[in-house]
């Protein structure tokens, strides 16, 4: 042979090696050399394939396979190869009789799972399989094979059928469950499978495929759709315990069981709700029993009680009284009484001395019982009268004047009296109860108050006898104690007096003195912020001029690192002393600390064991995010020192109601509802010398290059700025708890999202700044220089009015808030609006001094950059105040000249919500959108809007940037996550709008716009 005729065996295989060792001459399809091409491709093209295949070849069916039909073989490789396929398989010879003959006749079968007995490790072994067969088609044209591609799925078939057997047998764990069990899917819980322990529940109702208040309707009312629509919400489980359900079990018949019973919801990997799973068990005969066991062991509670409190009491009043409630209790009646045996000049009157169940009003429009069929057996001692119903008692009805129940007297029907006899024979009167339901009272409750009106005429005769002696004891006991109380409230008044006094002075003390430290650090702050703001100036002037030099741009790097530390430095002076102007948004606590609780790990190191602990239906709270984020940080740090960097730190967030105990106890603390952010360490902790100096400016316990001691002052005087108390627990040795309280507030969580988006632009804009400190001024003028704008200065107030009143052209007044001299900024600024209004404002100081800012927080329409301010802070808040002013502007002009408006063309019209601050740009743009044929809803808060949004279809939201309260960034974030098919157009003198997840359907209005830029924003939506 040559080596060209085994050219198509190229294969690394096992096969391609025995298929050329074979001898092929002693079979029908002869020697390698005289196969023809078409078996030669075949046999090539098969030994390349991972898939386990067998060709049969002539009408013996002779097998030539691949390596991955050899595995399959198992036992019966490698004899298989080259045998007949009659032969190679005669536990399957028939199969392959038919697949040969359907195969050479041109035809093709398939099978799937088919299964087979194979004998391929010694045994018959059933094994199932994917087959799928073809005819190979020779030179003739003809078949000349059979193709058989094997996949064996013996493994999936078993593990399906273990499956289905796995199906069944949980099906019939189910349905023969001895607790009741069913499957509620979808909005109005339907019920998808039900037990049979289940339907005998409901009385064998069929409910499958109907929503529970269908197939159930006596549920209607009893809360049960409301607790599924609970887990169905909360994803939560809902655990009732012996819980009263009304059911019709029969036809017209509503029957009360008591249930245990658990909803859990079915969740999905991602977490999607699936339905709800009901499981449970009828404890009705339990409780049933529990209820009769409780009764009965109340009953005897109340005999014993009442015999050990008649032995020790002698008040006769008292001694009646407990004989009545006892009476109701043990009986179950609805209202009880004893009447007095006192007889008038006619012989029949009794009086009314004790009631229980019912205000004695119940009475008093009624004439006492006299003596009738009915009461005067009770009062002549003759035995118990029982009714099971008065109405229709033959003794009952018979005397005037109103011959049986007079109108809008008790409901009584079934009725029980019992006569109280002492031990003299003396009937001294009787116990009476009733109840509005007939056949109440049984033998037992009888006997029960048989006992009770024996021990009655025990406590009674007692009573009697010693009542005189112990009126005249108590007469003298109460003189003596009113004697006493005098002088007691005498001292104690005085005591209380006096430490009134003296806490009220110790808190107008700490009040004077923080008022003290808040104006001095305010002095400081002012002036430490005017020097950071000089050297930030200049370094970042600087930081232009050496560009490309490596070594300077580090230097100047950690220059301004060093400012940022100064005016963190700066922060905290004004934060304890009350003065930080604050940017309070409603926040979530505990999901606040949740998102930062990585980088309290990467702060306080992996030698700090962190816990977290937060409660559920969490209150929120107005806080400002950074300045509570700061606060958590300092105590976290604090405690990370207190353990020496090793230890346990506990955070919680729960939700706390201080009452009116506590706030007496607590000087400047309001009753009500707080969220507490609790931070607990296993440190050193803390005597009490040093807990009363813990809040105190500038004292620390560290060493003195380790802290500067403002920390602790630094969040108590922002938890007091908002409006909350502070509470610290220690003790040396265990560690150190400190409590923070933030009002509750009832308003939905604020988004929070990142500002300072869009590139840093400058202008051509003149720009007067006015500000006393030389150094300030020059750098800032420099700074502003740099972005391109033309800059006046000035150094005060009344220096700038001159510049204003030369006639010179500003466009924006820049000033700083305390300057010197006779002329305030704030009067200066109240001036420029009335002479020119077309002028911006914009403040900036280190310090306000309160001057535009009250309550925490800045006046409205005022503008405000703190120091020190970066060159891209200073220009992004320059171009905003321009561009709003200038909007402004053209809004009042467009307000004195607008034309009437002429009727809408034919085009789609939305309902837009405009949400502007500013009335004029309100009115203005209102007034465009209205002329473009829109309807406008106004807000001027993001608060408002989202309230319109609540109850108007919007199309359209067109929002401001900078809103009061939560910004316009914030609220478009909200409405895209709660209206994500809402068109959103931001409407900023920036030059880029934020973004947002889905940025689809948004649009920027770049101020100033006019109807053209308006149109083009609305189009662009592609609403």
């Amino acid at each position: 042979m040559r080596h060209d005729d085994f050219a198509f065996l190229a294969h690394n295989g096992e096969l391609a090696g025995l298929i050329a060792a074979h001898d092929w001459s002693l079979t029908s399809i002869g020697c390698v050399t005289t196969w023809p091409q078409s078996l030669k491709t075949t046999i090539a093209l098969v030994l390349q394939s991972p898939v386990p295949i067998v060709t049969l070849w002539g009408e013996d069916g002779i097998m030539i396979y691949n390596d991955a039909y050899s595995v399959f073989a198992g036992g019966r490789h490698p004899q298989l190869l080259g045998s007949k396929v009659r032969e190679g398989w005669p536990e399957v010879a028939d199969f392959n009789d038919n697949v040969m003959k359907v195969g050479l006749a041109g035809g093709t079968l398939a099978y799937t799972d088919q299964k087979l007995s194979l004998q391929r490790s010694g045994q018959l072994e059933p094994a199932w399989m994917n087959l799928d067969y073809s005819p190979i088609i020779g030179e003739s044209g003809k078949p000349i094979a059979v193709m058989a591609i094997v996949v064996e799925t013996t493994s999936k078939v078993k593990a399906e059928r273990a499956i289905r057997g796995e199906r069944k047998r949980l099906k019939r764990m189910f349905e023969q469950a001895p607790g009741f069990m069913a499957m509620l899917t979808g909005p109005e819980h339907r019920f998808e499978l039900a037990n049979e322990a289940y339907l005998r529940l409901i009385g064998n109702r069929d409910v499958i495929g109907l929503p529970l208040l269908e197939a159930l309707p006596e549920l209607r009312g009893q809360g049960f759709e409301k607790l599924l629509d609970t887990v169905t919400e909360s994803s939560e489980a809902y655990v009732g315990n012996s819980t009263p359900v009304r059911l019709e079990r029969s036809a017209g018949v509503v029957e009360e069981r008591y249930l245990d019973f658990i909803y859990q919801p079915i969740l999905d990997e991602e977490r999607n709700n699936l339905g709800i799973f009901v499981q449970g068990n009828d404890v009705t005969e339990q409780k049933h029993a529990e209820l009769a066991l409780r009764h009965e062991t109340a009953v005897l509670s109340v005999l014993n009680k009442l015999g050990a409190d008649l032995a020790a009491e002698r008040d006769l009043d008292k001694v009646v009284q407990m004989i009545t409630d006892a009476g109701v209790a043990m009986t179950g009646a609805k209202f009880g009484a004893f009447f007095y045996n006192v007889l008038d000049e006619k012989g029949e009157s009794y009086m009314l001395y004790a009631l229980s169940g019912v205000p004695r009003e119940s009475f008093s429009s009624f004439p006492m019982p006299r003596a009738t069929s009915v009461f005067q057996p009770t009062f002549k001692g003759e035995g118990v009268i029982r009714s099971d119903n008065i109405l229709t008692d033959p003794r009952y009805g018979h005397s005037g004047p109103y011959h049986g129940m007079p109108s809008g007297h008790l409901p009584v029907r079934s009725y029980l009296a019992v006569p109280v006899i002492s031990r003299s024979g003396e009937v001294i009167g009787g116990l009476f109860f009733g109840h509005p339901k007939p056949g109440l009272f049984k033998q037992d409750h009888e006997d029960l108050v048989i006992s009770a009106a024996g021990l009655a005429a025990i406590g009674m005769d007692n009573a009697r006898l010693f009542q005189a002696a112990e009126l005249e004891i108590a007469e003298r006991k109460r003189a003596e104690q009113e004697l006493q109380q005098v002088n007691s409230n005498l001292e104690q008044r005085v005591a209380s007096e006096i430490t009134e006094r003296m806490k009220m002075e110790e808190t107008l003390r700490q009040s004077q003195k923080m008022e003290a430290l808040g104006q001095l650090t305010g002095g400081v702050a002012h002036d430490f912020n005017n020097l950071l703001q000089v050297v930030s100036g200049n370094l970042q002037l600087l930081s232009g001029d050496v560009q490309g030099n490596e070594r300077a741009q580090k230097r100047i790097e950690n220059a301004l690192a060093g400012v940022n530390r100064g005016s963190k430095l700066a922060s905290q002076l004004l934060a304890f002393g009350r003065r930080q102007p604050l940017e309070p948004k409603v926040v979530n606590i505990g999901r606040f600390v949740t998102g930062i609780e990585d980088m309290l790990r990467r702060t306080l190191g992996e030698a700090i064991e962190i816990e977290t602990s937060r409660s559920g239906g969490l209150w929120n709270a107005l806080v400002d995010p950074t300045q509570i984020e700061n606060a958590l940080l300092n105590l976290a740090i604090n405690a990370r020192d207190a353990m020496d960097g090793a230890g346990k730190l506990t955070i919680e967030v729960g939700n706390a109601f201080l009452d009116d105990d506590y706030v007496r106890q607590n000087d400047d603390v309001e009753a009500g509802q707080y969220v507490m952010l609790a931070v607990t360490d296993t440190g050193c902790g803390m005597d009490a010398s040093i807990l009363k100096q813990v809040f105190e400016p500038f004292f620390s316990t560290k060493p003195i290059d380790k802290g500067t001691g403002l920390g602790l002052s630094m969040v108590y005087g922002f938890v007091k700025q908002s409006g909350g108390h502070v509470k610290i627990y220690s003790e040396v040795g265990q560690g150190t708890t400190i409590k923070l309280y933030f009002p509750r507030i009832r308003q939905t969580e604020d988004v929070i999202v990142e500002d300072g988006f869009g590139p840093v632009t400058g202008g051509s804009e003149t720009i007067l700044v006015a500000e006393d400190d030389d150094q300030v001024r020059n750098t800032v003028v420099e700074l502003l220089g740099d972005l391109g704008y033309r800059v006046l200065k000035a150094r005060d107030a009344a220096g700038a009015l001159t510049v204003i009143e030369s006639g010179a052209a500003v466009d924006l007044l820049f000033t700083d808030v305390v300057m010197p001299g006779p002329l305030r900024s704030t009067d200066l600024v109240r001036q420029v609006k009335e002479r020119s209004p077309e002028i911006a404002v914009l403040f900036t100081s280190g310090y306000t001094e309160n001057s535009i800012v009250h309550g925490g927080r800045l006046d409205p329409g005022v503008e405000l950059l703190s120091k020190p301010y970066t060159r891209e802070s200073l220009a992004r808040k320059i171009r905003h105040v321009l561009n709003n002013h200038r909007q402004r502007a053209e809004a009042i002009q467009r307000l004195a000249s607008a034309p009437a408006p002429s009727p809408p063309q034919e085009k789609t019209f939305y309902r837009v919500l405009l949400v502007e601050d500013d009335f004029l740009i309100r009115m203005s743009t209102s007034d465009i959108l209205m002329e473009l044929g829109h309807t406008v809803e106004e807000a001027s808060s993001a608060e408002q809007a989202l309230a319109i949004l609540e109850v108007q279809p919007i199309a359209i939201l067109i929002t401001d940037l900078g809103l009061p309260g939560m910004s316009g960034a914030e609220l478009a974030a909200t409405v895209r996550k709660q209206y994500p098919n809402m068109g959103i157009v931001f409407a900023t003198g920036q030059d880029q709008a934020p973004k947002l997840d889905d940025p689809a359907r948004t649009a920027l209005l770049k101020k100033p716009f006019g109807t053209p830029e308006i149109t083009r924003a609305i189009e662009s939506l592609g609403l």
